[in-house]
């Protein structure tokens, strides 16, 4: 294990990164629609407990974690940083190979937060590049820091994308595409099979939620008592509830008319489900193509009523050159913060309806 002093030295080297200073950007408005600049590929947004920060998972590499203060709009870099220190939980992560020591191909997706007491809270990363991991820190509110305090190396199939903190400790994960398998898109395009759930314990390591096949798992939440899961599955246009701990279990689902991608509990104890309206190979191949042609794709965002499976539509934003998709959304206040990728590098700000 490297000192705190090596790894600030490895991050300032590798990075040159003096990043923990907020900037302001600015943004011209697409005529209603506000923007947040700066970002690189925010794909995935989480507030932070009792406070105006949002963390915001910057995923084209060389990819950053961010803070973004939700009342100016000015973005932070908390990682990599010369303000990031580390921690390692040896007992709790024993299998971690250690902390990250490569950042050139670093990229951040999936986000889930476990609130703590103080303002102390767990983050936990999907993280691509040197390993397919979730990263795990703790987050401090106070100073808006984080401390790298260990990881869990995925199976070798399985291609990470969302995480959610599973109440009585511990992690679950959408398996996307399987990993190593060169006909994975295709079967996804057709509405095949491509992964499952995971969840991840200290004691037992990774186990496999039987039965949770589904075409591109992607989205995730879990009900605060830990007997629902909430999945958004990208290939059928669904949000799936899906019982946890019980046998025989209970499964039913919402079409919703779009690729869902990432799932957020709003405050009055909806989901918000965000992706793409669109032909799956327009959005796969065209939007994430070098020429970026998304003519026949459009934002969405949708309200889902957990208990009786209803989905009302909030937004529908045409692809363009300022904001090519968007993959996640959470309410601030009385607008949708809705977090994309695709090369445009901002998050779109839509009043709620």
């Amino acid at each position: 294990m490297r000192s705190h002093v090596q790894l600030v030295s490895l991050i300032i080297g590798a990075c040159m990164l003096s990043s923990a200073v907020p900037r302001a950007q600015a943004c011209n408005p697409d005529g209603n629609v506000q923007f947040v600049c700066g970002l690189l590929d925010p794909e995935d947004l989480v507030p932070v407990p009792d406070s105006t920060s949002i963390v915001v998972a910057g995923m084209r590499a060389p990819g950053k974690i961010y803070l973004v203060n939700t009342t100016n709009r000015a973005s932070t870099v908390v990682f990599p940083s010369a303000t990031a220190k580390q921690r390692p939980d040896t007992k709790t992560y024993n299998t971690c190979p250690g902390p990250l020591t490569s950042f050139e191909q670093f990229r951040p997706h999936g986000l889930s937060l476990r609130p703590g007491k103080g303002k102390l809270h767990t983050l936990y990363v999907v993280h691509h590049g040197s390993r397919e991991s979730v990263e795990v820190f703790e987050l401090d509110a106070r100073n808006n820091t984080l401390t790298w305090i260990g990881c869990a190396v995925a199976p070798d199939s399985v291609g990470l994308n969302s995480v959610v903190a599973l109440p009585e400790g511990g992690f679950a994960v959408t398996n996307f595409m399987r990993r190593g398998d060169p006909t994975v898109r295709d079967v996804l395009i057709s509405g095949g099979n491509t992964g499952e759930l995971w969840e991840w314990q200290p004691r037992t390591g990774w186990k496999m939620v039987p039965g949770s096949e589904a075409s591109g798992p992607n989205g995730l939440e879990i009900s605060k008592d830990g007997k629902w899961f909430y999945v958004g599955v990208w290939g059928s246009e669904s949000v799936i509830r899906r019982s946890r701990g019980e046998r025989p279990v209970k499964q039913d689902a919402v079409r919703v008319g779009f690729h869902v991608d990432n799932i957020r509990w709003a405050p009055d104890g909806s989901l918000l489900a965000a992706g793409q309206a669109g032909p799956a190979q327009a959005v796969l191949v065209g939007c994430l193509g070098p020429n970026k042609q998304c003519s026949q794709v459009t934002t969405t965002v949708a309200r889902i009523d957990p208990n009786i499976l209803k989905a009302q539509e909030l937004v529908r934003y045409p692809s363009n050159n300022e904001f090519i998709f968007g993959t996640a959304a959470i309410q601030i206040g009385k607008e949708l913060w809705v977090g994309g990728v695709g090369g445009s590098g901002r998050i779109a700000r839509f009043a709620i309806p």
